[in-house]
This record gives C-alpha cells, structure tokens and sequence, in this order.
C-alpha cells in the first residue's frame, strides 16, 4: 500500500498536550501452516528477531501496560515487549482478527483477494467472513475497554493485527474503511500512535523494528 499523506484524513497530533495516548502495534513476520489453524499461528523467528529489534524505539521506556489479542502471533509479540519492560501481558479477545473461520485457510493470492473485498464492501458477508463494519465496532469497543482499564503511568500498547489496526485506524481518522489504509506490506510488525478521545491518529503506519 503506498503511503496516503498525513493531511489525507485531517486527524488531530496525537501528542497534543493533556492527551493520554496509546501504541498499536502489529505482529511481524509468522510461521504459516495449512496444519495449524490460523488463530495458532506463532511468530517466526525473523518475526520474534523484528519484535525484539523494535524494543530500541524510544518511546518504548515509557509503556506502561501491554495488552494483545487472543492469538498466538499476537501473544508472542506481545510478551517480547512485556518481558522486555517487566509488566504483566493481558489479553482481550476484541482485539483478535476478523473471524475467517468460514473459509479457513487460503492459499496468498486467493486471501488477498479475500482481504480487498472484505474492506471494499464493510457492509458484506463475503463468503462467510465477519463483516468489515462488525469487526470494526468490536475492535473500537475492546480499545475503548482496555485504555479504560490502564489506570497507570505510561502508554498503553496494544498488539495485534494489521487488519484490526487499518479498521482502528480508519476509526480515528475518521475516514470510510478501506484497504488504502492498510499497513505497507514489509511482513507485519508495523505501529502508529493514537488517541482513542478524542479520536485522533498521529501519522501513518510506521516500522517497528526501524528507529
């Protein structure tokens, strides 16, 4: 995806002063088997050597909670980051990708032309799929659950998936869902800072493991 200008979607800094801000975070690179169901995918070791290499952003001393989704990529990711910074890893199954439980498996072409129809047309079941606006609404509710519940010093990051992110994202920036938002396409492993309220997004999606 190429990058869509800052001004593209008007959203507020998401560092403006008095905001309490937060980190989404997708999973880098995993290990993809037709013999184990998606949701227990883990992290492959260029994936795990990628999360580690992003404990070097300096905006990472200053976490002070790690949430994931309930899957496995997600986990691994996330308790780099928690060990790392020596905090306790909560999970929240809102936070998990777009249910595709009716098609399972599908071989790289035939997903991605799964992935643009399900951002093309929200509003549609496409062959079973959780729709892209339900999933949106339960993506924006689990953030809105989990920044709520971080009653501590710091940022809260969330680690999840780079759909749950583009649907946050489109959220925020207060633009229609739409796969022009979505991640660039390095493997995963990519962030953007935000605020949930007011909803605002500061930039586009950036690497993690580049500082």
């Amino acid at each position: 995806m190429r990058q869509p200008s800052a001004s593209a979607h008007g959203a507020a800094p998401a560092h403006a002063p008095g905001l309490r801000h937060a980190y989404f975070i997708s999973h880098p690179n995993v290990v993809i088997s037709r013999e184990v169901p998606v949701p227990r995918w883990p992290l492959s070791p260029m994936g795990r050597e990628r999360m580690a290499a992003g404990l070097r952003q300096p905006w990472v001393a200053g976490i002070g909670a790690v949430v994931s989704s309930s899957e496995q990529k997600a986990i691994d990711g996330a308790e780099i980051l928690a060990e790392h910074l020596g905090l306790a890893l909560t999970q929240d199954a809102g936070l998990d990708e777009n249910d595709r439980s009716a098609t399972g498996f599908l071989p790289p072409a035939e997903f991605e032309a799964m992935a643009d129809a399900f951002f093309g047309e929200p509003g549609v079941s496409v062959r079973g799929w959780e729709r892209a606006v339900d999933a949106q609404r339960r993506v924006v509710a689990a953030a809105g659950r989990v920044l709520a519940a971080h009653d501590g010093p710091g940022a809260l990051a969330i680690v999840s998936h780079g759909a749950v992110g583009t649907l946050l994202y489109c959220h925020l920036a207060g633009v229609p869902i739409g796969r022009r938002w979505d991640q660039p396409p390095n493997g995963g492993g990519n962030y953007f800072r935000f605020t949930l309220t007011p909803p605002s997004v500061d930039g586009w999606w950036r690497a993690f493991d580049l500082v």
